[in-house]
């Protein structure tokens, strides 16, 4: 481990069908994220869940699904997730946000440098 921090989780919520100037949402998401020198992001595409519609949306085989829920995890200092929550603003029309604290504990690979 190579330090302790504090830090802050951003969670996004949002349907696979959701675009952003004609592009997928999370697409253009995570292009912002990188943009602004966020330290990483991942996409996870759900294969079950509801939202405030309550309609069931589901990845089952015999059913044609639609609108998956997708679920973008980013973890930074507390400044740089504040500093980009505006711009997810002008992006995100329907969906749910949260931030939350996090510990950081970060893990890398020793170098032949660092022996």
């Amino acid at each position: 481990m190579e330090n302790l921090r504090d830090g802050k989780l951003l969670r996004i919520f949002i349907g696979e069908d959701d675009e952003h100037d004609g592009r997928p949402l999370h697409e253009v998401i995570v292009e912002l994220l990188r943009a602004e020198g966020l330290a990483g992001a991942t996409v996870f595409r759900g294969i079950m869940g509801f939202g405030a519609s309550s309609r069931i949306h589901s990845a089952h085989v015999l059913r044609l699904s639609e609108d998956l829920p997708i679920l973008i995890e980013c973890v930074d200092q507390p400044a740089k997730i504040e500093a980009v929550l505006p711009k997810l603003d002008d992006m995100i029309t329907e969906g749910l946000v949260t931030v939350e604290k996090a510990e950081v504990r970060l893990y890398r690979a020793r170098t032949a440098r660092d022996l």
